[in-house]
Order: C-alpha cells, then structure tokens, then sequence
C-alpha cells in the first residue's frame, strides 16, 4: 500500500494533476491485473459479445435453418440475462440437440432462472447424466446456488458433486468455497479455500497463470 501510495504522489508530481495521477495509476493497475492476475473483470468483453450477437442475429436472418447460430446466440443472451429469449431459441433446436449435454444444461439454467425449478433442473441433470462433466462441472454449482435457501441439502450435495469433478483447479475450490459460505458452513468454506491456494503452489508456471487470480480471490476470503 505504501507503495502506491509513494507511486500516486510520484505521478501527482509529474503529471501537476491528483485526479489525472489517480487515473492513470488505475489504469496501469488495471493493465498489471488482466495481464498478470485476472482478478478484474474484462472491459472489453460486454462490446465483444453485443458483436457476436449483432452478427449471429444477421447470420440466422439469413439462414433460419442454422441451428448452431441459434445455439450460440442462446448461450450468448443467457449470458446478458435475457432468459426468455434464451429459452425461446433453445426450444425451437429441441430436436437437433436432443443428446447434447451443453443444450441440457443451457435450457434448464434458462428455466431456473425463470423460476421454473423442477422443469430447469431435470433438464440440467438430464445434461450432466448425458455428460457429467460439461461444462467442467458449473452445473453443479448453479444448481446448489439455486437451493441454497429453500433446500441447504440438496444445495450441499451439489456442491459435493462439483468438488468430486474439480480437484485439481484453484477456481473450483473457489467457487465451493463461496457457495459453503452463503450455505453458512464456516469451517468447510475455510477448508475449501485453503485447498484452493494449495492447488495454486502445486502447479506447474504455465497453469499457475491461469489460477493465480483465483488463488488470490481464496487467500482474502480465508481472511475474512
């Protein structure tokens, strides 16, 4: 801290300006962190994913048949929170992706969302029966944060399902650890976390990259 607060004084001098100094320290800041850490979220990324909708909206237009348009425009307005239009898509391509996991687990997300529980998680545990590791387990967690206040079982038990998937990676043993605590169990939260900054000092430089940012997120929550 004392460091950058050394640096802002620096930079105040420099450039005669506080709030420009204060600006330009959050922006190398900001660039130290997406190239080294990852911790803060991409700028960049809300623009590039109106594009990708922008020209997958222009691409079905064009071809209406075009099924894996309709699948990635779906995943894409799941992302953006637009469920009902997600849902919408991902009804019409039923028949095409009837043993796909990822379509599975997409539309059931798109119901939970919606409040339409039973439906959504049938269908998400349809996918994960199909494939139980799509998408590297996230359905296991999105389903424990569904029940996490009306069902602390069920929750727990889709927790424990993810962790069974992921015990190798800094960022599952994050996102356990989140979800113990909002489930209120302390002690496993600790642990999780404490797993997740073990997993980081066991891999190798090149993946360590990778997991750095979550192993920083598990170091301050173990704090907390």
């Amino acid at each position: 801290m004392f460091k950058l607060f050394f640096g802002y004084l620096l930079l105040s001098q420099l450039v005669g300006n506080p709030f420009l100094a204060l600006i330009i320290l959050l922006a190398i800041l900001y660039f130290l962190d997406r190239r080294y850490v990852g911790i803060f979220p991409s700028l960049t990324k809300p623009f590039r994913r109106r594009r990708q909708i922008s020209k997958l909206r222009t691409t079905i237009a064009l071809n209406p048949n075009d099924v894996s348009a309709k699948f990635d425009l779906a995943r894409l307005l799941t992302e953006r929170k637009r469920y009902s239009e997600s849902k919408e898509l991902l009804t019409e391509i039923a028949d095409r992706y009837e043993t796909s996991a990822e379509y599975w687990v997409e539309l059931g997300y798109a119901n939970l969302k919606l409040g339409i529980l039973p439906e959504g998680e049938a269908q998400m545990l349809k996918g994960l029966e199909i494939n139980r590791r799509a998408q590297y387990g996230q359905p296991y967690l999105r389903l424990a944060e569904t029940f996490r206040h009306a069902d602390h079982d069920k929750a727990l038990y889709y927790v424990s399902q993810f962790q069974e998937i992921q015990t190798s990676s800094s960022e599952a043993y994050y996102l356990a650890g989140s979800m113990f605590k909002a489930l209120g169990r302390t002690e496993e939260a600790k642990r999780a976390f404490t797993e997740s900054l073990a997993v980081y000092r066991s891999l190798p430089k090149y993946k360590k990259r990778q997991e750095r940012g979550w192993a920083l997120r598990s170091y301050f929550a173990r704090l907390r």
